[in-house]
């Protein structure tokens, strides 16, 4: 089984490595399965709209809800990301070297959101990338049993570890 995942410390920062490794793997080539999340500044608020990108080329969906200036609940639109979950099981069962999943977060602690993608791309021998917070950590932990390698956030870490799970079988015998 190939797991990883990612922690980086500042708010977003796992978001952006994530990104830039997925754009960066598509161009040479690699069929990338999954999410990147990309943050947009508001105008007018404090918080950031909160997008996935559906790998490798889209669409673009807004996963976040605006509740008002005074709103202190979770943002999480989860219909759109249950949308989201929907998109990348169909395009993983045409095929990927790659899943990336941005985050393992609250609806996958939960036993929802990408945790069935997850599951079948293992099943499947498919490596898998997933970013991590330190509140999901623990469950993520659960989930994974301890066959997940922790990579550092860092471009060069991230892309030897992919070099190493998506070589191709021949190669290593």
């Amino acid at each position: 089984m190939k797991l990883a995942y990612t922690m980086a410390p500042g708010r977003g920062d796992t978001d952006l490595v994530l990104e830039r490794l997925a754009a960066d793997l598509t161009a040479r080539g690699l069929r990338c399965c999954g999410t990147v999340q990309i943050n947009s500044e508001r105008a007018n608020a404090g918080l950031c709209d909160m997008d996935v990108r559906v790998l490798p080329d889209g669409p673009v969906l807004r996963i976040s809800q605006d509740l008002g200036p005074q709103a202190r609940g979770c943002r999480l639109d989860p219909a759109t990301l249950e949308t989201a979950v929907g998109l990348v099981a169909a395009r993983m069962s045409s095929g990927a070297d790659l899943l990336i999943v941005n985050k393992f977060g609250k609806h996958e602690a939960e036993g929802r959101g990408f945790r069935n993608v997850i599951a079948e791309a293992l099943a499947m021998e498919v490596p898998v990338l997933i970013g991590v917070n330190a509140l999901n950590r623990p469950a993520f932990e659960n989930f994974a049993e301890g066959l997940a390698s922790q990579l550092p956030p860092e471009p060069a870490a991230l892309m030897a570890w992919v070099n190493e799970a998506t070589a191709s079988a021949d190669m290593l015998v």
